[in-house]
């Protein structure tokens, strides 16, 4: 969808509704991934230890777990976190799982609580379902569509969403595949983009969206990433401008 026809009434019920969204991981990213959530008209948490998540979680509209940045403690707090989520949607973003063993494996347990999105590049989604990713950490060596069998799969398994994120996104349900299109080469020049497209994504969950609907409201990111991009620079100019026109999308609803 190079477009959404419904996107207007999507933003309106995203800025009645307002969300708290609880975002567990990269800590390099946490900055872009809050000023993200904040520029939609939602609100970010970022509460990680793992006395207090099982606590917080329930208090949260939506709860996003990220494993780019991943440590012990963090590890034990996502393990609180996820189940905590019962009865609220949550998104799994499996960052660089596959050739390290402590992501990979949380990423697998907790795929089996049964996310209501997978987020993930091309590489993470196919070591996600079992294959063989190729990847170089959190750089992809597949193409998108080369992922989207896997996508479909693990959907299946899950009951959710899975969304695959490259130079052209897919998402789908399992039954649904859309291709989302849109964004700017600086998107890849800048530190917790993708971090911040899982958290864009959980803003919508908590919004109300199905999976599948809030999965594919990546197309406001991707939007947005063209929009700024036209308008930039350079990386360093590009990021305030993302903001903008995240802010914007919502405002001009």
């Amino acid at each position: 969808v190079e477009r959404d026809p419904d996107i207007g009434a999507v933003l309106g019920q995203l800025r009645a509704r307002a969300p708290l969204v609880h975002c567990l991981g990269n800590s390099p990213a946490k900055a872009l991934m809050a000023n993200a959530v904040l520029a939609l008209g939602a609100f970010p948490a970022m509460v990680s230890d793992a006395g207090e998540v099982a606590s917080f979680v329930p208090l949260s509209d939506a709860l996003v777990i990220n494993l780019a940045s991943l440590t012990h403690p963090l590890s034990a707090a996502m393990r609180r976190a996820a189940p905590a989520a019962a009865g609220k949607p949550w998104l799994l973003d499996p960052a660089a799982i596959g050739r390290l063993p402590l992501r990979t494996d949380l990423a697998r347990e907790l795929l089996a609580l049964r996310p209501s999105i997978v987020k993930g590049n091309a590489s993470e989604i196919v070591t996600l379902a079992g294959g063989d990713g190729r990847h170089r950490c959190a750089d992809s060596a597949l193409p998108p569509e080369e992922a989207v069998d896997a996508a479909v799969s693990l959907a299946r398994s899950t009951g959710g969403a899975v969304a695959i994120s490259g130079p052209e996104d897919y998402v789908t349900d399992g039954v649904e595949t859309l291709r989302i299109q849109g964004g700017h080469p600086f998107m890849s020049r800048v530190t917790g983009m993708g971090c911040s497209l899982g958290a864009i994504m959980g803003v919508f969950l908590g919004a109300g969206l199905a999976s599948l609907r809030a999965a594919a409201a990546s197309f406001v990111y991707a939007s947005a990433g063209e929009k700024a991009g036209a308008e930039a620079a350079g990386s360093g100019s590009f990021v305030p401008l993302f903001l903008d026109r995240l802010y914007l999308a919502v405002k001009q609803a």
